[in-house]
């Protein structure tokens, strides 16, 4: 996947974090999951962290990592103006990660909004939130990295350590690339449309288990993400024409085997002692993670990522 050399990029929805006031600090922040951030591989670390079981404080109804984890400093700021001059075109996405992430939202932020007026809607786009170590959000407490890549339904913001997608790498052994990468950011923005349609809220706080309302909440934004990736060579975005050109197979497997690396069952057992306990089970297993991901990819049709009236997950 590329992008566009001469298409020009938005960073009015990009807050940076790193360049701002705050990060670092002191122990014992916490960020709220399952009824607060909807995250792509938090909840899972949760439950790895926790001793597949273990406690954990809560906020805002939702499980909460526990004390010790997290840390940051108070008042927070972003600073917008560096990223602002450095992310112009598509040349700089085909360059920089920050710019590949800001090209990635701008052609989110199309393809939804064209979605959502077919619908007779109104879509209000998220913001995304760059951040280093640790993050004060909204309305979803303090988080880590660790957590991975979270939206917090409470402030409507997507936030991410760019610092995950080599973790993804290293530690999960993915494939990478900038469709993997993309899979990612469209998977939190599958929440983001789940909050606006008030999807998310008909699931209960801390359900888990292989049929759970928290798994069809995941598989539905992997399915989301690749509604998405099935039109994104098509979708204009302000500038008029898309963003995003030459998807291939080979995007479209990377992105496949990033989905597997964060199945539950891959995940408890290469990262979490062997043992997989589907009872923990709060995002699906990898061969459902790709089933819904290759279901939106496929159609790229949003009404076929209906996971919460079917009795087959996969």
């Amino acid at each position: 996947m590329r992008f566009d050399e001469n298409a020009e990029l938005d960073t009015s929805n990009i807050d940076d974090l790193r360049r701002g006031g705050g990060g670092g600090g002191g122990i014992g922040g916490r960020v709220a999951m399952g009824g607060g951030g909807l995250g792509i591989v938090g909840l899972i670390l949760f439950f790895l962290v926790s001793a597949l079981g273990g406690g954990g404080s809560t906020n805002g109804g939702g499980f909460a990592l526990p004390d010790g984890l997290s840390g940051l400093s108070q008042g927070q700021t972003a600073d917008t103006t560096e990223i602002a001059q450095s992310c112009r075109t598509g040349a700089d996405a085909n360059r920089s990660i920050d710019c590949e992430v800001t090209a990635v939202v701008n052609s989110l932020d199309g393809y939804w909004s064209d979605a959502f007026a077919r619908a007779g809607q109104t879509y209000q786009p998220p913001r995304t939130n760059f951040f280093s170590g640790s993050v004060n959000t909204g309305g979803c407490g303090s988080a880590t990295s660790d957590v991975g890549p979270f939206y917090c339904p409470a402030d409507s913001e997507v936030y991410i350590d760019l610092s995950f997608f080599q973790e993804l790498e290293s530690r999960f052994g993915a494939q990478g690339g900038p469709f993997a990468r993309a899979y990612v950011i469209a998977h939190e923005y599958g929440h983001h449309i789940q909050n606006l349609l008030g999807t998310n809220r008909q699931v209960r706080a801390g359900d888990s288990g292989p049929t759970s309302g928290s798994v069809r909440l995941e598989l539905q934004a992997d399915c989301y993400a690749g509604v998405w990736g099935n039109h994104a060579t098509s979708t204009p975005t302000a500038s008029g024409r898309p963003l995003i050109v030459d998807v291939n197979q080979a995007d479209v497997n990377a992105a496949l085997d990033t989905a597997e690396r964060i199945g539950d069952d891959f995940i408890q057992s290469n990262l979490g002692g062997g043992r997989v306990d589907q009872s923990q089970f709060t995002h699906g297993s990898s061969a459902q993670r790709e089933k819904w991901y290759t279901t939106g990819f496929q159609t790229g049709d949003p009404a076929r990522c209906d996971t919460f009236s079917t009795n087959n997950l996969g």
